[in-house]
């Protein structure tokens, strides 16, 4: 763990309760005068406090010091996300968080199954997990979009991945990956005129596959 994450860290004194009681007191076995680091992904500062009280139902924390530290890559990435069953995309979003990736705009997509429905409460745990571990500062963005026309009308400079597209990238912005399935002959006519870029690879590589390819090798 580089750090907890808590929304009020900043304040001088601090009380961890619940989840973050037994993180801290039973898995990681802090104990009173050890300093532990916050962030409230929001400021970009890490937080340090030290510990100044323990018992069954409790932590009180006292702020010892702060440095502005953000943890962010240099490169901006938004992608476009045709929706897929939500259990893979909370098994990848994980990675998708440690790479670097800025936004995701999950897209329903006309062979998207209109029954998934992302719980954005467990997608905001999922993330802050993440971000814990890896040492991110902020928090990725999450939007879902009820159709393609919807994400075409919002956003420009679209790179669409596609197999057969140019294999030569130039810096890509934001890309835009089809659901299982691919894309509907409507839905690909509508994309007709924006660019493709796409995989040195003969192999067929599902949804969750091509996203994260694609954003490897646009951020890394």
């Amino acid at each position: 763990m580089q750090f907890l994450y808590n929304k009020h860290a900043k304040d001088s004194i601090l009380t961890l309760t619940g989840d973050e009681h037994r993180y801290i007191s039973k898995v990681r076995r802090f104990r009173v005068g050890d300093s532990l680091k916050l962030r409230n992904m929001e400021d970009d500062h890490l937080y340090e406090y030290e510990i100044i009280k323990i018992n069954k139902k409790e932590i009180v924390l006292k702020l010892i010091g702060s440095i502005h530290k953000p943890s962010t890559l240099s490169k901006e990435l938004h992608l476009l996300w045709c929706m897929i069953d939500p259990k893979v995309i909370e098994k990848t979003l994980p990675m998708l968080n440690q790479i670097g990736v800025q936004k995701i705009s999950f897209i329903y997509c006309q062979r998207s199954q209109k029954n998934f429905k992302l719980d954005l409460e467990r997608v905001q745990k999922i993330l802050i997990n993440s971000s814990q571990q890896c040492g991110r500062s902020n928090f990725m963005e999450i939007e879902i979009l009820d159709s393609l026309d919807e994400a075409l009308a919002l956003y420009d400079d679209i790179n669409v991945l596609d197999f057969g597209g140019e294999p030569e990238w130039r810096e890509v912005k934001r890309g835009l990956i089809g659901c299982e399935g691919g894309f509907s002959d409507e839905e690909k006519y509508t994309l007709s005129k924006l660019r493709k870029i796409g995989l040195d690879t003969p192999l067929v590589l599902k949804s969750e596959t091509a996203a994260l390819t694609f954003c490897i090798k646009s951020l890394i």
